[in-house]
Parts: structure tokens; C-alpha cells; sequence
């Protein structure tokens, strides 16, 4: 009797789990509809597979800067999504600057991928070396966690320090990610280091996903990152 109690818990369980996805993902839908209605002519400024990675964007900020605006709009590279699928393909390591873009990815997609996501900025060994060298955090992890660089694809949303970093290893030490994801946010340097990490990628034929302006974040980086995991996951 017991056993059989439980066994109807757990279906009553999955089937509750099973209408909650799909009522989220009924709200997904509309939320995606909205943005197709509302974005304009702007989408046709994107092949297709880029657009779907931009409305994911939208989706995550609200913001249509990412697809309109002269300045913050997304930026890609000329291979920019093929060579993060052929990366994703290959089980690549994703590496980040900041803890909140691992945190902020689909957890399940990651498991079924295969894909290690590391971030070092937290790290108590960073955190003195940042003291000691008089650098920042972001600058010191980078470096730590330049041996998943080559063949990976880095994502940095929020430091500019992080992505100076990156371009000095690309442009001195021959490193040659597969994407760069570069989104820093804010008004010391984020402009400047994302300029600077497209001219240095196009002259070394490294493929990037950013924009020109002040905008992106973690949550920025981290849609662009979800949005990849499931154009992979529709064409395998």
C-alpha cells in the first residue's frame, strides 16, 4: 500500500513538472513572438542562426539596443557560429571571467553536451596574486586558466581587464580560442577593449561574438552561450 502511494506522489509529481514546462514554455513562445513583431527590419541586418543567438538577447535584457542601436548592437564575426558549434562539438572548455556566466547557464544542456565551464576569479590562490601583483582578479584568472584557451570558447562579460588580457595572449603568445565571446559593461575600458580585441582577432583569424558600445553583462554572455548550446542540440 505504501509502495503504491508513493508511486502515484511521484507521477502526480512529473505531471505537475510536466505542465509547469509547459506553461514556461508557452510564455517563452509568446515572449518570442513579441520580439519578432516588435524588432522591425532590424532582424535582416542578421543571417539567420545569428538572429536566433540576438532575440535570445532581447529575450534575456529586454533591450533592443542589441539589435538597433548603431553602437550596441551585436556584432559577429565572419565564421563567428559555425566555428562555436564545430567548439561545441569538439566538448570544448568554456572559459569565463566571471562566476555569475557559469551560474547562468542551462545546466542540463551543459551535462548532455559534455562541456566544463570554469571561472577562476573566486579562487583564494587568484585573489592573492591579484594582491601581490598589484592587477586585478580578472586579469590574474585569465591567465591561470590559459591552458582551455587554445580551441575553447572564452566568454567575458564583465571585465575589460580580463579581455586585455586575452588579447595580449592572442596577439604575444599565439593563443587561438575558437570564439571569443566579448562583452565587458560599462565606462572605464569597455569600448575601448572590445575595438581592440576585434581588430587583434581579425588580424590572428580568431572568430568573436560583441559589440561596439558600453552594454553586455554576464547575463548578456550568458544567452549568447544558452542560444549556441541549442543550435547545436537542434542539428545534431
Amino acid at each position: 500500500m505504501v509502495v503504491e502511494e508513493e508511486e502515484e506522489e511521484e507521477k502526480e509529481k512529473k505531471k505537475e513538472e510536466k505542465e509547469a514546462m509547459s506553461k514556461g514554455d508557452e510564455i517563452e513562445e509568446r515572449s518570442m513572438q513579441i520580439i519578432e513583431e516588435e524588432v522591425g527590419s532590424a532582424k535582416y541586418n542578421y543571417a539567420s542562426d545569428e538572429w536566433i543567438v540576438v532575440r535570445r538577447i532581447i529575450h534575456a535584457t529586454a533591450d533592443f539596443d542589441y539589435a538597433r542601436s548603431n553602437i550596441d548592437s551585436i556584432v559577429f564575426s565572419r565564421n563567428a557560429i559555425a566555428s562555436a558549434l564545430s567548439a561545441i562539438g569538439r566538448r570544448c572548455s568554456i572559459v569565463c571571467d566571471t562566476d555569475i556566466i557559469p551560474a547562468a547557464l542551462n545546466k542540463s544542456a551543459l551535462k548532455t553536451l559534455g562541456l566544463e565551464c570554469i571561472s577562476r576569479i573566486s579562487d583564494q590562490s587568484v585573489i592573492e596574486e591579484a594582491r601581490r601583483s598589484n592587477r586585478t582578479r580578472a586579469e590574474v584568472a585569465m591567465r591561470v586558466m590559459r591552458d582551455h584557451i587554445s580551441n575553447g570558447i572564452v566568454a567575458i562579460g564583465n571585465a575589460p581587464t580580463a579581455l586585455y588580457e586575452l588579447v595580449r595572449m592572442v596577439r604575444d603568445d599565439g593563443l587561438k580560442p575558437m570564439l571569443v565571446i566579448a562583452l565587458p559593461v560599462g565606462f572605464v575600458s569597455a569600448v575601448e577593449s572590445k575595438i581592440m580585441m576585434m581588430n587583434v582577432a581579425d588580424e590572428h583569424g580568431v572568430e568573436y561574438i560583441s559589440n561596439r558600445g558600453r552594454k553586455g553583462g554576464s547575463t548578456v554572455v550568458a544567452a549568447i552561450l544558452n542560444a549556441l548550446f541549442k543550435l547545436y542540440m537542434q542539428r545534431r
